[in-house]
């Protein structure tokens, strides 16, 4: 199989998990025949303490290996909180299912977003609530090799050049990019990432005001490795955002253009 069906999900999460995961399962079962599915950080709950959802992941892990089945696709979702038994704090998981259910990974988070931003929440302070992970994860499908990253880690290149010499060729970033930062750099950062590592992006965002105020910017996207903006979602609210992956097309631009051959410094 040379080409691929993906879709990332938009949502405007609420504080309700329950009418959340029914909206998704809404949206997304108007779009069989997709192989990969990638939903948004904090898709069960956003604008609401994450250890509410966190009191329920076992039931949310559940219903996405439920949806995975479904669908009959891989289903990339996260960050959802998974309690530690050491911690009082969360993990940030970024989880996949395979097509029949499975959960084949389980990605926590390593940069997390304490910073300033010009909005009304004014500061975000992630590692008050989460432990940061510490390894990088990929995912082997059998045709792609699908590198996992959650919103924030957006910044740093090096994870993504380190997924990518482990073999990756899909890069998942699901978000809940702020407006304020969204308008500035959301576009920006997901072209860089496909055009250095010559890899489809599929970026799932939240979109819209959330019960606590936090605005986020939405315009989820599909990159291809050429940095062209395959599909787009709207500032605001839900959508389903479908793009066609060519494997063969990704190839011929690595053949061609073989900047991961020519990289000198390989420590990164």
């Amino acid at each position: 199989m040379s080409r691929l069906r993906a879709a990332v999900v938009q949502l405007c999460s609420g504080v309700d998990i329950t009418a959340n995961l029914a909206d998704i399962e809404c949206l997304v079962m108007d779009h069989r025949g997709i192989d990969i599915a990638v939903l948004p950080e904090c898709f069960a709950l956003l604008g609401g303490p994450q250890s509410v959802a966190a009191e329920k992941a076992d039931k949310i892990m559940a219903w996405m290996a439920s949806l995975a089945r479904k669908l009959g696709c891989w289903l990339v979702g996260g960050a959802l909180p998974i309690p530690d038994d050491k911690d009082p704090r969360s993990h940030a998981a970024c989880l996949v299912y395979s097509p029949d259910g499975e959960k084949v990974a389980s990605y926590n988070k390593i940069h997390l977003f304490d910073a300033e931003v010009s909005d009304s929440m004014g500061s975000y302070q992630e590692s008050s609530e989460f432990i940061p992970g510490h390894r990088p994860t990929l995912v082997e499908t059998g045709v792609a090799s699908i590198g996992l990253s959650i919103c924030y880690d957006l910044r740093f290149p090096e994870l993504f050049r380190h997924l990518v010499r482990q073999g990756a060729n899909i890069l998942t970033t699901p978000a809940a990019f702020t407006r304020v930062t969204g308008v500035a750099h959301w576009e920006p950062l997901l072209r860089a990432r496909a055009i250095e590592n010559q890899c489809f992006v599929l970026a799932a965002n939240q979109a819209g005001i959330h019960p606590d105020g936090r605005q986020t910017h939405g315009h989820s996207m599909i990159v291809s490795p050429w940095g062209t903006v395959l599909a787009e979602g709207p500032g605001e609210g839900a959508a389903v955002v479908v793009a066609e992956l060519d494997l063969e097309e990704q190839a011929g631009i690595r053949q061609r253009m073989p900047c991961l051959h020519h990289r000198k410094l390989r420590g990164g």
